[in-house]
């Protein structure tokens, strides 16, 4: 009787939004966060966003007279108070997603700092409250509202996940993933299956990329 093959490799991803969706759910499970669809959905979306990095460190605002930019969480959200409607809404989101991820997966590198996870939760909980009451779609506004009230909690969701993923550096599983899916590189492969993930042969790699 042939043995049964072994089920201790992780399984293939299929993407990125698949493996965030089944690590949110699990999250939220271990710490016992009861909440919609909806916000599962924004966590993902949020996830898949600083995936890449480089996001982290984006322009914050372009202002057409030539100012300069808010550097700061303070300035940030008192930029966004003083803009026009649309300019708010998008630095008021920015600031809120940003203080979240970053309390959430560099938590202990701001324990070590002057300005600390209370810091900004307090910043992010008020940016999320102020995009709810200036967001005229009820659904959001109140998603919005549950990021105000429960950031913390989230917090903890994210912390969660940034200790059981890959996601931290720029050789994550994900990255590797999608580069070996993109070129298939041979060094991308070899790294993957080093790490128990299963990968799809070379000739369906091709046909990928050419769909």
């Amino acid at each position: 009787m042939r043995e049964k093959r072994s089920t201790d490799s992780v399984e293939l991803f299929v993407s990125p939004e698949g493996y965030f969706q089944e690590m949110v759910q699990k999250g939220l499970s271990q710490r016992k966060i009861q909440t919609f669809p909806l916000v599962e959905n924004y966590l993902v979306n949020l996830l898949q966003h600083y995936l890449d990095a480089r996001n982290l460190f984006e322009s914050e605002y372009a202002n057409e007279a030539g100012q300069k930019n808010p550097t700061t969480l303070a300035e940030m959200y008192l930029t966004a108070q003083n803009s026009d409607a649309v300019t708010k809404t998008e630095l008021l989101r920015k600031l809120g997603d940003r203080t979240l991820y970053i309390s959430g997966f560099f938590g202990d590198s701001l324990s070590r700092k002057i300005v600390d996870v209370d810091y900004y939760a307090e910043i992010g909980g008020a940016a999320y409250a102020s995009l709810a009451h200036c967001t005229r779609e009820d659904t959001l506004a109140k998603v919005y509202n549950t990021f105000s009230r429960q950031f913390l909690d989230f917090v903890d969701v994210l912390t969660y996940i940034s200790h059981h993923s890959f996601i931290k550096s720029d050789e994550s599983i994900l990255r590797l993933y999608d580069r070996y899916m993109r070129t298939g590189s041979e060094l991308a492969r070899e790294k993957l299956v080093e790490m128990g993930v299963l990968t799809l042969p070379q000739d369906q790699v091709k046909l990928g990329k050419q769909g």
